[in-house]
Order: C-alpha cells, then sequence, then structure tokens
C-alpha cells in the first residue's frame, strides 16, 4: 500500500542550491520535503577543497547548511530516494511519487559508529574520490555525511555477514525492500545540478587509458584536505608530480561533441586548483593551456593576475592530444596560437582535464501530466528569464541553481533564494485564492 505525506513544497535535488531554497522557504513557515538521490545531500560542494576567488573552504560553507537543513522542524530531508514521477491532482496541487532505496541498513537504529565498513572485506572503488581510491561495500559516504548513516552497496557485497555480526545496534537488514511513497504539495523547486562531462568521450586526451590524465575532479580530491594520498601524487606511481598541465574546455565550446556554451567556471577553478597546487608543491610548475580566460565575475580578473605572479604559465592554444612516454610522463601536442600557431609539444608529468558541466535532461521525463521546457542544449527553459528567472512553463514548478543553466556557488545561492521567494509567492496567491482572499495592492 502506497502511503501518502503532505507538504507545501517539495525541493527535488539537495546540493547547495537545494539546500539554500529549503531552508529560505522554512524561514518563512513553509514546510518542505528535500528528496537527494545520493546517500548524503550536500552536492558537489563538499567534494571541493576551497572557492575561488577567495579561497575560502568549501566544507567550511557547505557542512553548517547541511547540519542546518537536517535539523530543521519544517524540513524533512529523504536521501537515498529518487523521483519516480510527478503527476497534476484536480484541485491544482502535485502528487510527487518517490521512491526510497534500500540501505539494508536500519535507519532509526544506526548510530554512524562505522564498525560494519572496519568489518566488511570487499573494497571497489569510492565514487567520492573519483575511483583514485576505494571504499568498502558496507560504507558512510564520507565523515561529515548528512545523515550519518551507513549503507551496503548490494552490487558488490557477498552476503558474508561481518557487518551484520559486529554492529552494535543490530541495524543491519538484509530484506529491506523499496519503498514508494506518494507526496502532495503545493509547489516543487528543481535544484537537480548539472553532469560533469565524461572526459573519456574525448578520446585523444586518453583519459581513462592513461592513468596520469586526471579529471579536475580528482585533481580537487587530491588538493582536499581530506584527500586520499595525504599528498599530492599522481595516481600511476605515486610520484609527486613536479610539471602539470591544465587543458581547459574539455567538454565545453566544443560542437564536435555538441556543447557550444562555456560552462563558466571552468577557467576560474583551473586558476584556484593551479594556486592550491603552487602552495603544496612549492617547486611544481603548472602551465595552463586555454582558448579565452574569462574572469567575468567580482574579483575574478584578480584572481587571475594574481596566479600569473605567482608564475602560473598561460598559454593561448588548442590541445590536439596527448601522448604517453615509457615512463608515464605524458606529451601535450598543442597549437601555440600567440606565436603564429606553431605546432608544439611540451612534456608534463601530470595532465588535469578541466572539464565543463553538462544539463541534467531527464528531469523532464519526471512529469507525466505536463511537458517541462527545455531549451535547446538540455536545461531547462527559464520562460521569463528576465521577470521571473525562476519560473518554468509550468505553473508552481521553480527552478534553482544550476537546473536551468552553468553557475558558480555564489551564483546558484543567489538564484536558490530568488526560487524561494517566487515560489512562497505562488503559494500565497494561490492559497488565497482559494479562501477568497483578495490581496490588496498598495501604491
Amino acid at each position: 500500500m502506497t502511503e501518502t505525506l503532505n507538504y507545501d513544497v517539495v525541493v527535488i535535488g539537495g546540493g547547495i542550491a537545494g539546500m539554500q531554497a529549503s531552508l529560505d522557504l522554512a524561514d518563512m513557515g513553509f514546510t518542505v520535503l528535500l528528496v537527494e538521490k545520493e546517500p548524503s545531500i550536500g552536492g558537489k560542494m563538499f567534494l571541493l577543497s576551497k572557492t575561488f576567488p577567495t579561497l575560502d573552504c568549501a566544507s567550511c560553507i557547505s557542512t553548517p547548511k547541511m547540519a542546518a537543513v537536517s535539523h530543521n522542524p519544517l524540513i524533512t530531508v529523504w536521501t537515498y530516494s529518487e523521483v519516480d514521477g510527478i503527476f497534476r491532482e484536480e484541485d491544482g496541487e502535485f502528487r510527487v511519487k518517490i521512491i526510497k532505496k534500500p540501505r539494508f541498513v536500519d535507519e532509526a537504529k544506526c548510530t554512524g559508529c562505522e564498525q560494519c565498513e572496519d568489518a566488511c572485506p570487499i573494497i571497489v572503488s569510492s565514487e567520492n574520490n573519483f575511483n583514485l581510491i576505494g571504499r568498502k561495500a558496507a560504507y558512510i559516504p564520507f565523515e561529515t555525511a548528512v545523515p550519518k548513516i551507513a549503507l551496503i552497496d548490494m552490487d558488490h557485497c557477498i552476503l558474508c555477514g561481518a557487518c551484520e555480526r559486529v554492529c552494535p545496534a543490530d541495524a543491519i537488514d538484509f530484506l529491506q525492500k523499496p519503498k514508494t511513497v506518494d507526496v502532495r504539495a503545493g509547489a516543487i523547486i528543481l535544484a537537480t545540478g548539472f553532469r560533469l562531462f565524461p572526459a573519456e568521450r574525448k578520446k585523444e586526451y586518453h583519459f581513462g587509458e592513461y592513468k596520469n590524465v586526471i579529471t579536475a575532479m580528482q585533481a580537487e580530491r587530491l588538493l582536499s584536505p581530506t584527500n586520499p594520498y595525504n599528498h599530492v601524487l599522481r595516481p600511476l606511481d605515486g610520484k609527486e608530480p613536479m610539471n602539470v598541465a591544465y587543458i581547459l574546455c574539455v567538454g565545453s565550446r566544443d560542437r564536435t561533441i555538441g556543447n557550444p556554451l562555456c560552462s563558466r567556471i571552468c577557467c576560474m577553478y583551473s586558476i584556484k586548483q593551479a594556486e592550491l597546487l603552487m602552495g603544496a608543491l612549492p617547486l611544481v610548475d603548472v602551465t595552463i593551456y586555454y582558448m579565452d580566460i574569462r574572469a567575468f565575475g567580482k574579483g575574478f580578473e584578480e584572481f587571475y593576475q594574481q596566479a600569473k605572479e605567482m608564475g602560473v604559465r598561460f598559454v593561448r592554444g588548442r590541445v590536439a592530444s596527448i601522448d604517453q612516454l615509457d615512463n608515464g610522463d605524458l606529451v601535450v601536442n598543442y597549437t601555440d596560437v600567440e606565436n603564429g600557431g606553431v605546432f608544439k609539444k611540451e612534456t608534463h608529468d601530470l595532465v588535469v582535464l578541466s572539464v565543463g558541466i553538462w544539463p541534467n535532461p531527464d528531469v523532464a521525463k519526471l512529469f507525466k501530466d505536463e511537458r517541462l521546457e527545455l531549451d535547446e542544449h538540455g536545461w531547462i527553459k527559464q520562460t521569463e528569464e528576465n521577470i521571473r528567472p525562476n519560473a518554468t512553463n509550468i505553473p508552481g514548478v521553480f527552478t534553482a541553481g544550476c537546473a536551468t543553466g552553468p553557475k558558480d556557488i555564489p551564483d546558484s545561492i543567489v538564484d536558490a533564494t530568488s526560487a524561494a521567494a517566487e515560489c512562497a509567492d505562488y503559494l500565497r496567491r494561490i492559497r488565497n485564492k482559494a479562501v477568497g482572499v483578495i490581496p490588496v495592492e498598495v501604491r
């Protein structure tokens, strides 16, 4: 039997935008259900080392918001849950069908002690560390996960029972099944974020084949205080890299792979990582191969100039391909645009691909009775961009953060606050109309 619950708003996506929108709505007195498909809220921000251009600690910003969301009495958080369908009811409200996936751990009993993780004998690749290291089949996603509740990866579990034997709370439950819940809500906020460009599609760069070719998110983990190696090391042989290259616009501004758009954040996060690398490895040489540096935000140009003064080398040119030497070093083949378009080669011991961000067009498939409009690139279309930037073509459905296009963290937070304001205004108007209240316009 399907259970039915009622909330004012369902927020889909527990990243920085979804959390901010939820907190703002709760502050205005609305009840919120925050649905996140991953085992913890936090999105991609908690995986970052620092933010640009101020180099503030990313987890110092995101972790308090995660705690605030989890402790707010008007916000209910469902992690490891996915929206399976959104339907319009006769009274104008939405019915959201949500599947709560089994953790095979009783959430009410689990204390987050990590004993199951210690006992588990199976090691698989860690998604949160982008496969740089492993994790157990029974695991807690990361130390500051919210909620800090274990789960068992049944795709790799061998049912040895080691976790069950050591669990002091008797929380392991191998018989858990998916649970379907229907939720009624007056409005929906889509904070579905973005996908990272799959770097293996640029076959000329050999990501996944050459171990010392990594993505920017892998580099981010290497630079994080909780980095998997406790030092900046290249994956192939554990060598400390002394000559690192960044290749910008991988998956952005590239019609050959179907994305002519700029991702807006790649230039600045690459410059940020270059500065952090020089702090972690004082003798390292860093080269950034770029098409254009787009330092458009507050403090961005100064940040770019600071990197040049620190010794980061900027080469304007398009990288054609990467070759690997016998010792694992990498040869970057590129066209030097600023020096007459001459074809050149340079050797580096680590290459970072600054991947762009892509939309999550699958969100449109969630709406069963109405059609959610997307733009020609797959982002959710802003129907009134200059007047109501968070409104969609479906009344009562709003967007927050990167659901409508690439944004950095401050812009995503501002956009989420705007979404909460538009959503609150919509709810007040439809409820006033339902009870026959005529709003008075003050001039």
